[in-house]
């Protein structure tokens, strides 16, 4: 499943200090069960965006991580927390339909 979020930063905050501590904070929340990675995209043309999508084995896994079990991701969270705004895009399966090119179709 996917769990994805937009997030917007506040002034005074940039996308590599945000960037810098997601992937602090991903590289902890990775070693959980059912973990299955993370992405982040620069918004075309709104530099101060950000796409983030969380990869997990299932919904179940996802809803069992425990952020608050490690003291550098909560800090990591409430500082994401007064310097951005995050909204929450939601939780995806994984496709049921996808056309791809030829070459990676095999």
């Amino acid at each position: 499943m996917k769990y994805i979020f937009e997030v917007r930063m506040r002034p005074g905050y940039t996308v590599e200090q945000y960037a810098a501590a997601w992937i602090q904070a991903s590289e902890i929340i990775q070693r959980t069960p059912g973990a299955r990675g993370t992405y982040l995209h620069r918004k075309i043309g709104e530099p101060d965006v950000l796409l983030a999508i969380a990869c997990w084995e299932s919904k179940a896994h996802r809803d069992a991580k425990n952020d608050r079990s490690s003291e550098t991701v909560r800090a990591i969270l409430q500082r994401h927390a007064e310097q951005c705004d995050i909204t929450v895009i939601g939780e995806f399966e994984e496709p049921e339909w996808s056309v791809l090119p030829e070459q990676e179709r095999r």
